[in-house]
């Protein structure tokens, strides 16, 4: 099950966790938050982008082969995960 995405693939078979989060700017820090926070915390924090992580490394590991497309708009992060949920 190779999923293809501006020109990178990924084995969706060797996937272990894949999640959406956004990318947030809270002062000078960047962070990776949950998409839920975000929303929650939109009045003291800008949100810079939003990424679907893929993590293919075994599950209970450190996480080292981590797999990140990003997207300037929530909607086109949504439309990712529909396209990635009819391969699985």
């Amino acid at each position: 099950m190779i999923y293809t995405f501006k020109d990178k693939e990924i084995d969706l078979s060797r996937v272990t966790r894949l999640y959406p989060a956004a990318v947030v700017k809270a002062g000078e820090e960047y962070a990776q938050v949950s998409l839920e926070w975000a929303e929650l915390k939109q009045e003291s924090v800008r949100i810079e982008h939003y990424v679907l992580v893929f993590d293919i490394d075994p599950l209970g590991e450190i996480p080292k082969n981590r797999i990140e497309f990003l997207f300037t708009t929530k909607e086109e992060l949504l439309a990712a995960i529909n396209d990635v949920a009819r391969y699985l």
